[in-house]
């Protein structure tokens, strides 16, 4: 009985949670190592799944860049980065296109619809739902840069979106955009995903990694940040807290809550449950970035 009434409490703490969420957007970015621990994506899909049934509008962002470098170097090509990002040649974004396609999306798709629920893929080689232009960085005397094949997103098909969410489906995007032209752009799957959630209106954002969240001292667990704004975040940004590649996932999470997206939550994806646990419990896990 005890173990039952257990059970019930935490159905009734949920309920007000699902109350609140039900019909509402929450976009979900998977990658990183996270994607290398097949047991922690099988748990995180299972969470997606969980929140579909209960009436929520997941939208499920990925990305695949270990993926993509072994594969480059399997193609004997030498990898290349500028200011952080992937120099994308054709051959590079071909590589990139057929295993973020063709592999990873396929591999989710698949394993969303093993635990009882529904999913597609949406891409360049199915249906293409982002729209993208080139991206240029300058360096240090204001020349521009060429990247290659590299974009960012600058429309979606929510048209697309909306019917398949409505339908009970699942939309898994890999972060690959469509330009003008027609032609395919390698997107940093962060970004991808923060631009998705803003063009969508989306609740939340969360952002499944291999940390926990944002650390005053990376070094010391005990000072995980459980709650941040957006204005202390440019702090930690600038004093050098927030450093290296968590840089431009907060980034992307603070323009994304500049235009309305309602939550940015980091949370660790190897922890079981934890997308669960951020969303429809009292007590989060990770760290909430909010305006």
């Amino acid at each position: 009985m005890d173990q039952a009434l257990s059970k019930v409490k935490v159905l009734v703490e949920a309920l007000e949670w699902i109350r609140r969420f039900r019909d509402r957007y929450v976009v979900v970015k998977l990658g990183g190592s996270a994607l290398e621990e097949p047991e922690s994506v099988k748990r995180c899909l299972a969470d997606v799944v969980f929140m579909e049934a209960v009436g929520m509008r997941p939208i499920l962002v990925h990305g695949g860049g270990k993926a993509i470098s072994r594969s480059v170097a399997e193609a004997g090509i030498e990898p290349r980065f500028v200011q952080g990002r992937r120099y994308t040649d054709e051959k590079t974004l071909e590589i990139a296109t057929r295993v973020l396609t063709e592999e990873i999306c396929a591999s989710l798709v698949d394993l969303i619809k093993t635990q009882g629920g529904r999913a597609v893929g949406l891409h360049v080689n199915e249906q293409p739902v982002l729209e993208g232009k080139k991206l240029t960085l300058q360096d240090a005397n204001g020349e521009s840069i060429d990247l290659g094949r590299v974009g960012y997103v600058t429309g979606i098909r929510e048209d697309v979106i909306h019917s398949v969410c409505r339908g009970g489906v699942i939309p898994v995007l890999p972060s690959i955009a469509i330009d003008t032209e027609g032609g395919s752009l390698n997107v940093n799957a962060d970004t991808a995903a923060a631009a998705i959630a803003a063009l969508i209106g989306a609740e939340k954002l969360v952002f499944l990694s291999d940390v926990p969240g944002i650390f005053l001292n990376k070094e010391d667990p005990s000072t995980l940040v459980p709650h941040l704004t957006i204005r202390r975040c440019r702090e930690l940004i600038g004093d050098g807290t927030i450093a290296t590649g968590m840089v431009p996932k907060v980034e992307a999470a603070l323009d994304a809550l500049e235009v309305g997206v309602g939550k940015v939550h980091i949370i660790d994806a190897n922890i079981p449950h934890s997308l669960l646990l951020e969303v429809y419990s009292d007590q989060g896990i990770g760290t909430e970035i909010v305006g």
